[in-house]
């Protein structure tokens, strides 16, 4: 946790937080923070600063926070990502918040599992949690804004062009022959399948649209090892 993010509810005056969760669990076992420490916070989507430690002990923390410093700029990418199996979503979230993406499109393409639509991960309580997360290791309050689509065609026809307006839009496949850009320095719309990629009537679409179809080379990655490779890249 390089960021202790707090809360509107945290706040018991002006400038005073009380904390008595995972945070002040993770204060103790891991920051191993004592009274008079200070520690760098950071209100959801608002302000970063300082918060000085002025009561700890093992049932809760009090801090006077000084909040002036904005959070790092975005990473100017947006990712259409067909939906993963629901543990790798849970990684994928938290890297790509940490990583500053700031809009996410979660789509259903013919090969992800009618199955994964069930999932917990996709409530809201659950992608919430798992971008909080995100954000704490990233050092950001910004939360990114995800959506999730169950219809492919009509989205790619009715929404993407809107979406990807003054952006280059790129998706990976693992058989393309052009090799993925290096070092953009404009608006990237990133769209990555699922395990398998996406299928020839998907990446046709997506090509009409506008899509540059790349790849990585002869190594076929997972999907939560292709997207911080790409925007490495990227």
């Amino acid at each position: 946790m390089n960021l202790i993010i707090l809360f509107e509810q945290d706040f018991v005056a002006e400038n005073k937080v009380r904390l008595k969760d995972r945070r002040l669990k993770h204060v103790l076992d891991v920051h191993r923070a004592k009274l008079g420490d200070t520690l760098r916070v950071g209100l959801l989507n608002n302000k970063m600063g300082r918060g000085l430690i002025t009561k700890l002990n093992e049932e809760e923390m009090e801090m006077e926070v000084e909040l002036t410093d904005s959070s790092p700029p975005p990473l100017n990418v947006q990712l259409v990502l067909a939906m993963p199996r629901p543990k790798a979503l849970k990684r994928i979230i938290q890297d790509v918040t940490t990583m500053g993406i700031k809009k996410i499109y979660i789509i259903k393409t013919w090969r992800v599992e009618k199955s994964f639509w069930s999932s917990p991960v996709l409530e809201k309580e659950s992608l919430f949690e798992n971008m909080v997360l995100g954000l704490e290791q990233g050092k950001d309050t910004i939360l990114p804004a995800i959506e999730a689509v169950k219809l492919f065609k009509p989205f790619v026809e009715d929404c993407i062009p809107d979406i990807i307006k003054n952006t280059r839009a790129i998706v990976a496949h693992p058989i393309a022959d052009k090799e993925c850009p290096r070092s953009i320095k404009e608006p990237v719309t990133l769209a990555i399948g699922p395990e398998g990629g996406f299928i020839s009537y998907e990446i046709d679409m997506l090509e009409k649209q506008g899509f540059e179809v790349v790849s990585l080379g002869e190594r076929i990655l997972r999907v939560e090892t292709a997207i911080p490779v790409i925007l490495g890249r990227l």
